[in-house]
């Protein structure tokens, strides 16, 4: 009987086994929660689910796992209509993510899956400009931007992409020369990117193995490298070239095998790597590729477009000669001559009709969708005459009365100020339904140069902000010349109280909470400067800034005030950077604050978190007073630097982490502007900081929070 019990024991181990090793890892399960949320398409991806679940062990539609990892989410063509979220960097194992043929909106987020080897999120409705975060994405063979709204210049960040062999950015509005670093993509075979608005030279491309390139219709001059005519399929038409390849004997042209029917299959890519089959505005195929339509012309046709020449000429002279004679009748006669000329010139005015027709397309999903998540997303930024129109339509943020305000804080009494800053005071609001909330309390003097339009619109452009380490903006308030901002009420003060005024002595910042809150702040300005069109400066970073949560997660706050100032106004700009240990340089002498002036106030706030010493500090001997100036030369110091770091921490932090958080500061409170590092590559070195951080492996959810000091006792890390 034992022995009979012990075999069932047995197998029932072996069948539960599968299902234990089933469940998916737990940043893929909330990963995809966020992601199913921000999609809202409940009905078209079955089986997800917005919290709980095991995706691997359920099988969720799309998904491929590898154990408990996932590696794979592909979910094209399936009317996907809500946005990407915030959180695809946590999946950490996915190696393809193809959600093309859908029509997700708003910007693609300033982080992405860092192990892709394939991205697909063509035909969408993406707005904002280039992923910065492609920059490390060293695994990447595959990726598809076509047909989306995508904007600005290329970045250029392609120098680490050694493996990249397809990459299609046709049907954007790209603009700008093409940057220096596609001259590293050495495994590059096919390149897409007709239907911008690329200006520039193409010499960058002259010495990659493409065997397919399309740059059609776009702004690029100068002369065609030579190197180009060798490219198998080559269009390169409505440019403004002053030479074309020379003739070279046309290749037999590659079989051609259609794609297969359907929607989603013309942006998977399935055609083949000779083909490429992408979608107008219209929902008619553009084949490109082997069905090259500008080279390998016979001798027929070659004939037949020099006789269509010569009879569009004849049509022309004489349509001129009969609207001289006819008038308005003849002018008609011509237009519809020329209309119906069988010319090479027709296709750029096909060309021409398919951007007026996507353009007037997007102008119509402007005025039925809300306004895009990230700030100035649109293709078009109003005027000043409209901006108050504009900005009282597009708010989405909670208008308050002046009442409401005023019975929260008990008539913004005594007990209920929490702050104060340069435009104002900030007051705790109590509301009936018990919501908390942070109103801020602007003078009216700061803004006696302001009109009411341009606090509406600062305010429209503020409810647009949105990111985890950006405190929430909830709403306004612009009644009787009174000028009110509400926020969400983070309770555990600011970064700066917590460094240099807690009250708590037994209660330290660890080192990894530290990193995390550096890391938290740059992804915040990282959103500010690189996602948001145009880039916001922040004009008042400073650790009174930075608000705590519970869990000490950074919350950068003023966001977007630096718009209630002018920036040409030397003295009011002097009243928002607030306190000069922050400031840059470049400010001091110009009075002109910029994305890399931000940089610099950063660098300020991790020299802090370094050292827990103030920025600006009267009471320490003059040679330290500026903590910039003394701690600079000592940041390469090994020696030097163990010195420097907060006495607090009792050396509980590894060396290595603590060199290259030095290594950061130096770069960003370098006194030149241009050799700065743009915030995206802060945010990158910060992240491989924390991957190397911990002395010991801990989960995610393990970090240590506070150090607590104990009499008798070590110092212990735990987590908070």
């Amino acid at each position: 009987m034992g022995l009979y019990t012990a075999a069932l024991a047995t197998i029932a181990i072996f069948l539960t086994l599968p299902l234990v090793l089933a469940i998916t890892d737990a940043s893929d399960v909330q990963a995809l929660q966020v992601l199913y949320s921000s999609l809202n398409s409940s009905s078209q991806l079955t089986g997800w689910k917005s919290s709980g679940g095991d995706p691997c062990g359920e099988s969720w539609k799309g998904l491929t796992c590898e154990g408990s990892a996932v590696v794979a989410v592909v979910v094209p063509g399936l009317g996907l209509n809500g946005t990407l979220g915030y959180l695809l960097s946590d999946f950490l194992s996915l190696r393809t993510l193809d959600l093309s043929d859908n029509n997700i909106h708003d910007s693609i987020p300033y982080q992405l899956p860092p192990n892709l080897t394939s991205l697909n999120l063509a035909s969408n409705n993406l707005s904002g400009n280039f992923p910065y975060s492609v920059l490390d994405m060293g695994f990447l063979n595959y990726l598809n931007l076509s047909q989306n709204l995508l904007s600005q210049s290329i970045k250029d960040i392609f120098a680490q992409l050694p493996g990249l062999s397809v990459l299609d950015l046709s049907f954007n509005n790209f603009s700008g020369d093409l940057p220096n670093s596609f001259s590293s993509l050495s495994n590059l075979s096919t390149l897409y990117m007709q239907n911008n608005q690329l200006t520039g030279s193409v010499n960058v491309l002259a010495n990659l193995p493409l065997t397919n390139l399309n740059i059609a219709d776009n702004k690029f001059n100068g002369s065609i490298p030579q190197e180009l005519n060798s490219i198998p399929n080559f269009i390169y038409a409505g440019n403004s070239f002053n030479n074309s390849p020379a003739p070279a004997p046309a290749p037999a042209p590659p079989p051609y095998s259609a794609p297969p029917p359907g929607r989603s299959d013309n942006n998977r890519n399935h055609s083949g790597p000779g083909t490429h089959t992408t979608r107008g505005s219209d929902g008619q195929s553009l084949h490109s590729g082997s069905g090259n339509k500008h080279k390998g012309l016979t001798a027929g046709p070659v004939v037949g477009i020099i006789l269509g020449s010569v009879l569009v000429v004849l049509c022309l002279l004489l349509s001129i000669v009969f609207c001289l004679r006819k008038g308005k009748a003849g002018k008609k006669s011509s237009a519809r001559a020329s209309n119906e000329t069988p010319s090479a010139g027709a296709d750029k005015v096909i060309n021409s009709e398919l951007q007026s027709q996507r353009i007037r397309s997007m102008a119509v999903v402007t005025d039925l969708k809300p306004p895009p998540a990230e700030m100035w997303m649109g293709e078009r930024v109003p005027s000043k005459n409209e901006s108050g129109n504009r900005g009282k339509a597009s708010i989405i943020a909670t208008s308050y009365t002046i009442a409401s305000l005023q019975t929260a804080t008990n008539s913004f009494s005594q007990e209920c100020l929490i702050g104060e800053g340069s435009l104002g005071r900030v007051y705790r609001g109590e509301f009936p339904n018990g919501k908390v909330l942070a109103i801020k309390k602007i003078d009216n003097a700061a803004l006696s140069l302001q009109e009411e339009d341009n606090f509406l619109e600062a305010v429209s452009n503020m409810s647009r902000l949105r990111h985890q380490n950006i405190t929430t903006f909830a709403g306004y308030c612009a009644e009787h010349g009174q000028r009110l901002l509400v926020y969400e009420y983070v309770g555990n003060g600011t970064l700066h109280d917590m460094l240099h005024f807690s009250e708590d002595s037994s209660k330290v910042l660890s080192w990894n909470a530290r990193v995390r809150v550096a890391l938290g702040t740059a992804r915040a300005l990282e959103y500010l400067h690189e996602v948001c069109l145009p880039s916001v400066v922040h004009r008042n970073l400073k650790s009174a800034n930075i608000l705590l949560d519970d869990e000490l997660n950074p919350q950068l706050s003023d966001c977007g005030l630096a718009a209630l100032t002018p920036n040409t106004e030397r003295q009011v700009s002097t009243q928002m950077v607030g306190s000069f240990g922050y400031s840059a340089p470049e400010f001091a002498m110009s009075g002109i604050y910029t994305v890399k002036s931000d940089v610099y106030s950063f660098g300020v706030v991790m020299l802090e978190l370094l050292t827990s010493r103030k920025p600006l500090d009267s009471s320490r001997v003059r040679s330290e007073q500026s903590l910039v100036r003394w701690a600079t030369p000592q940041l390469h110091d090994i020696d030097s630097l163990a010195k420097m770091v907060d006495p607090a921490l009792n050396g509980m932090y590894p060396a290595k982490s603590l060199s290259r958080f030095a290594d950061i500061i130096a770069l960003c409170v370098q006194p030149e502007p241009e050799f700065r590092p743009p915030m995206s590559e802060v945010v990158q070195a910060l992240v491989r900081l924390m991957q190397r951080a911990s002395v010991v492996k801990r989960r995610s959810s393990d970090e240590p929070g506070f150090i607590y000091r104990m009499p008798d006792y070590e110092a212990v890390e735990m987590s908070f």
